[in-house]
């Protein structure tokens, strides 16, 4: 029997990445999947390599989409909010800062109100931040390293706020999510320990492991899987 066994996940802004990956694995692991995204044709191919998978088309960026998209994705126990999108900005010229708050803290916080009537006891929701929204940031990266510290912060509170409906939330915070994800490859020999970029498998099997019941204990945090790169000055 796989560690997800019995388990809906819906999986919100999919890409053809990290969230493909999550998909890839968690159905592996006993799991049916959600996938969802604008882009119907690579939800299509996503679920034409995917068991126990069905899409749901739709943009989650504003409270009535998201609740729209929510209520096309039925019934589910556990929900993942992969939503990317990347702006570089400085001070001198903050051209990404709405785009990246939407993106990275209003979009998730919307999908996970929409989802709330869903969810029950025992339900995990995970949240992706990003190394550096939680370790030292990049000059470059303003409003980036601003709303993924915000989404961080938003897994205590959330997490917190949730615990009486025993309900956990989570989330990893990626370095570089290196292409795009292909089923059956060695993807280990892809990097090395410390390597700054890596390939969506190193970062989905975490995220599997945070939906399984191994990770039951595990609240309100925010995990660095970077291989240790964040140790290198």
């Amino acid at each position: 029997m796989g560690r997800l066994e019995g388990k809906k996940i819906f999986i919100v802004g999919t890409s053809k990445g990290l969230g493909y990956a999550i998909a890839y694995f968690s159905s592996i692991e006993g799991a049916e999947v959600i996938v969802n995204s604008r882009n119907e044709k690579k939800l299509r191919e996503i679920c034409e390599n995917v068991k126990n998978c069905k899409y749901v088309v739709g943009d989650v960026s504003s409270p009535e989409k998201a609740e729209e998209v929510v209520n096309k994705a039925g019934d589910f126990t556990d929900l993942v909010v992969t939503v990317g999108g990347y702006v570089e900005d400085t001070i001198n010229d903050i051209k990404g800062l709405d785009e990246m708050i939407t993106n990275h803290l209003k979009t998730p916080l919307y999908v996970v109100k929409s989802s709330l009537s869903r969810l029950n006891r025992g339900s995990t929701v995970v949240l992706v931040s990003a190394i550096r929204g939680i370790y030292t940031a990049l000059p470059f990266q303003l409003s980036y390293s601003i709303a993924k510290a915000g989404i961080a912060k938003a897994v205590e509170v959330l997490a917190s706020e949730l615990l009486e409906k025993e309900i956990r939330v989570v989330g990893i915070a990626p370095s570089v999510i290196d292409g795009e994800f292909m089923p059956n490859r060695d993807w280990k020999k892809m990097r090395r320990l410390g390597d700054y970029k890596a390939p969506p498998e190193d970062f989905a099997r975490v995220v599997v492991w945070l939906l399984s019941e191994e990770s039951s204990w595990v609240n309100g945090v925010v995990i660095p899987v970077d291989g240790g790169a964040r140790l290198k000055t």
